[in-house]
């Protein structure tokens, strides 16, 4: 039976290897003719080139079959769908690109990274796990692989430059370990409409004495949730805040997705504060994580953090839909497509291509939207130079653990998904821009006005205050679970602010103890600080010329500002 499997796969390889002999520039130009046209960057002759090297790259992996995994989001079920087939058409090489959720993708990366079984050629995994990767070196440095091994498959026409999000995915040694594939940014979203109401705007400047629009921090924010919460709008109760708070996994990523930040936890620096990052874990001048709780200099139960977690259990009753409380993610994305909700404080720019469909309540008969995303207020913890949001940069990841010649067939993959000539059109049908030749591109200047601000933030220099999660964090799978049920306990009420956060640092710093005592990642693994109390960490911070973490400020409640939307756009073109 072993002998007939054996010949049936040997069979198998010759007929994948005689239909390769087909692949080439006339199924290249086919691709190019029917799915990109003049999407691109670069001119036809550009494209043709770019394919070119692609085909001829490709020579000696032709009839190989090659596994590569990602969550599951528009974009990458475009891949799936259109270019892994154009890619195995172009090239012989066969792609099988699976779609799965993107906690089962971080299961499947574990499993290889601690069996050393080959289970996928390429991960395309979030660059929150760039800390775990670094300090595991369990992934391959594309800085080195691109110079040596991987040297003959590395695209000439990559330019590392031209993404936006490589930053995300350096580590502290300065080597790229993952390649960005999308990426989007967790913005505030707001009812353009309702907030230019003439009515609207009287009323809210008559009750609260300063003029309704984007709120700048979180004491605006809070004005206009009040304001807008129980009005009648068209004939609707509408709602001035939407969020969710079921004690699910989601609920880690609401929190670990920068919240802490924007409240201004940490310490100064993009893409993420240093020596205490948004998660409020503390490094030493080594990048040795040291600590997460105010007792060893961390910031994860110090008063920024605690106050970002009460301001969000105190908005969700107060001022979102009830069923709110109950809601997972998923639940609460739609929501405020229905109509009924003013603004969002923390809305990911992934749900546009959804909230731009025509027909809902919350689009123009035009096709342009009724409602605009803007740059997220921020608490008044927030110093200027601090982070003040979240981007998610689903990347490319190469495991060690993968044979040389598999991972040379998927890096040519994961270079033709996002090679300049498809990633313009590859963003259109997803909008996670990745690129600055696609975000100038002409196509997205005349889009711009259907996707409600996207562009405009992308095109702004206000979008290098949204990173992912940065290097301090030593074990991003083991360390992330750990949020959502802390956070659980406060949102179910079962535990104070002050206690959800005492208890997720002590967690944190468990996992912590551990790596340091296992001794795996060696000189670049935690290493634990002596304890003392806020008042000694806090002297330590501003001698040594930091922020975190920071006293208690006892009045929170600060002056509230706001901007108008449409000057705040001509700013960012000046």
């Amino acid at each position: 039976m072993r002998t007939r499997i054996l010949t049936t796969t040997t069979a198998l390889a010759l007929l994948l290897g005689a239909g390769s002999a087909y692949a080439g520039m006339d199924e290249a130009k086919a691709f190019l003719d029917k799915e990109i046209g003049d999407m691109s960057s670069l001119d036809r002759a550009g494209q043709e080139k770019e394919m070119q090297w692609f085909i001829d790259a490709a020579k000696p992996f032709a009839g190989m079959d090659i596994k590569v995994v990602s969550e599951t989001i528009t974009t990458h079920e475009y891949e799936s769908k259109t270019l892994a087939k154009a890619f195995t058409d172009i090239t012989g090489i066969k792609i099988t690109h699976d779609l799965i959720g993107e906690g089962d993708v971080v299961e499947k990366l574990q499993t290889q990274m601690q069996s050393g079984e080959n289970v996928y050629d390429a991960y395309v995994n979030d660059s929150d796990l760039i800390g775990t990767h670094w300090r595991y070196q369990q992934a391959r440095s594309l800085t080195d692989w691109m110079a040596n091994e991987g040297k003959d498959v590395t695209n000439p026409g990559l330019d590392l430059d031209d993404f936006i999000g490589t930053k995300f995915t350096t580590a502290p040694d300065g080597k790229l370990y993952q390649l960005p594939d999308q990426q989007f940014a967790n913005l505030y979203w707001f009812r353009y409409d309702w907030f230019n109401d003439e009515k609207n705007k009287a009323d809210f400047k008559a009750k609260y004495g300063y003029d309704l629009g984007v709120p700048v921090n979180w004491s605006a924010y809070e004005d206009i949730a009040e304001f807008f919460t129980g009005r009648e709008i068209d004939g609707k109760k509408v709602y001035g805040h939407m969020d969710y708070g079921k004690k699910d996994p989601s609920l880690g990523w609401r929190f670990t997705d920068a919240w802490l930040s924007m409240a201004g936890n940490g310490d100064k620096g993009l893409p993420n504060g240093l020596p205490v990052d948004e998660w409020g874990i503390k490094v030493n001048e080594k990048s040795q994580p040291v600590g997460s709780c105010v007792a060893r200099g961390g910031d994860t139960n110090g008063p920024a953090s605690v106050y970002s977690i009460q301001k969000y259990l105190d908005w969700m009753k107060a001022y979102a839909p009830p069923e709110a409380q109950g809601m997972t993610f998923s639940e609460s994305g739609p929501v405020p497509a229905q109509g009924n909700v003013a603004q969002q404080i923390f809305w990911y720019t992934a749900f546009t291509a959804d909230m731009v469909k025509k027909g809902l309540p919350v689009m123009n008969d035009d096709g342009t939207p009724k409602w605009r995303m803007a740059p997220s207020p921020h608490g008044v913890y927030w110093k200027d130079g601090m982070k003040l949001g979240y981007q998610d940069v689903g990347s490319w990841t190469l495991l060690k653990s993968t044979p040389d010649d598999r991972a040379k067939a998927a890096w040519l993959y994961a270079q033709f998904v996002t090679s300049k000539t498809v990633d313009v059109k590859k963003s259109h049908v997803g909008l996670t821009l990745i690129r600055e030749s696609s975000i100038q591109h002409e196509s997205f200047t005349k889009r711009a006005p259907e996707l409600g601000g996207l562009i405009e933030f992308y095109r702004s220099p206000a979008r290098v205050q949204w990173s992912p999660t940065g290097t301090n964090v030593p074990d991003y799978p083991k360390l992330a679970q750990l949020w959502w049920q802390a956070i659980g306990d406060a949102s179910s009420g079962a535990k104070t602010a002050q206690e959800a956060m005492d208890s997720l640092c002590a967690e944190q710093e468990k996992v912590m103890e551990r790596l340091e005592r296992a001794g795996i990642q060696g000189d670049i693994g935690p290493k634990m600080a002596e304890e003392h109390d806020l008042a000694y960490w806090n002297a330590d911070a501003v001698k040594n010329g930091h922020l975190a973490p920071q006293l208690k400020i006892e009045n929170e409640k600060e002056k509230p500002q706001t901007i108008n939307y449409d000057e705040l756009v001509k700013s960012w073109n000046k």
